[in-house]
């Protein structure tokens, strides 16, 4: 065997050992565990490239090259698969781990909660305080008639028509999946037994909607919701006015808090001690308990009732009842 024959595996060897080198060194960074320094959030917006998804990982400590986690995305097939939205990263992963997540669209959700009598606008203002959307686009897609018709409904804004619930939302939900998710809940809380109680009493899904967000606004718990429905019915019946503060108190414009003789006696659309019948359209969004108070109300005679002060109402049959009730309860106080 000639000298130069016996040198060719070496020289072989020699030409693969960077080869091997670097498909060990790749195994072992698909497989080592890196921590970042602190806890990262890294926020994947939409249109975002996978290159420009590694180096913030890169740059966050969460992988340690941004290179080759490129090339574990391609080898992968999943550099495209990437979800938008927030990851928050603390805990040790390897690079594997971290593309996982990213393709599972493990994102950070936050929850988003809506109390029962909100109006439209506090919610927008909520909205926006915590930071999970933008209020004034938020109002103007619920006021917007291609948009309101285009979630199923007839009216002219949507109050009323979103039901106060807990939603989840990760960074990239958007003011028009909210309003959506808002709007199927509350279809879906209508359901046909509700409903055919709001027929059985001459009402409409609006006007089910805008006596239950009164009746929602008036309440000081639920227990009352049904005797207050049914002294709402009984006015209705009789042709009286309802004379509610809290429809009033939707009509003034910038409302200070402070609820005036001169705010009863100036008409708007709203004010139920000017108007006859139920306001055109809700003030509020009310909740389960309410609207199925608005669809069954409690048989009773009542007529009037006026707030005690600590959250419940005295009820009575007669104006002169009434009247005795305010001195007692609020002219005293």
């Amino acid at each position: 065997m000639s000298r130069k024959t016996s040198l060719a595996p070496l020289v072989l060897i020699l030409l693969l050992l960077p080869a091997v080198y670097g498909v060990v060194d790749f195994a072992r960074f698909m497989l080592r565990p890196v921590t970042p320094v602190a806890p990262q959030v890294i926020a994947v917006r939409p249109g975002s490239s996978f290159a420009q998804v590694a180096l913030m990982l890169e740059e966050g400590g969460v992988v340690d090259s941004a290179l080759r986690l490129r090339l574990l995305a391609r080898w992968r097939g999943e550099a495209g698969r990437v979800k938008a939205g927030e990851y928050r990263f603390a805990e040790a992963a390897s690079p594997g781990e971290v593309l996982k997540r990213l393709v599972a669209g493990d994102v950070i959700q936050y929850r988003f909660t809506v109390p029962e009598g909100l109006t439209l606008e506090e919610i927008a203002r909520k909205l926006a305080a915590e930071g999970r959307g933008d209020g004034g686009h938020f109002l103007q897609l619920a006021r917007d008639a291609d948009f309101i018709h285009s979630v199923g409904v007839e009216a002219k804004t949507l109050e009323g028509y979103l039901y106060p619930e807990t939603y989840t939302l990760v960074a990239t939900t958007g003011e028009k999946p909210l309003l959506q998710a808002m709007v199927r809940q509350m279809q879906a809380r209508l359901t046909e037994e509700l409903l055919a109680g709001a027929r059985a009493r001459g009402l409409s899904v609006h006007e089910l909607l805008t006596l239950a967000s009164i009746i929602q606004k008036e309440a000081g718990n639920e227990a009352e919701m049904p005797i207050i429905a049914g002294v709402f019915h009984n006015r209705l019946q009789r042709g009286m006015r309802l004379q509610s503060d809290p429809t009033v108190i939707y009509g003034v414009q910038d409302f200070d808090g402070n609820l005036t003789r001169r705010h009863l006696e100036e008409w708007t659309p709203y004010n139920t001690y000017r108007i006859a019948g139920l306001p055109p359209g809700p003030i509020a969004s009310p909740g389960e308990p309410a609207l199925r108070a608005a669809a069954f109300p409690a048989e009773v005679n009542y007529l009037y009732f006026v707030g005690k002060g600590d959250g419940t109402h005295v009820f009575s049959n007669t104006l002169r009842e009434h009247n005795d009730a305010v001195r007692r309860y609020q002219l005293k106080r």
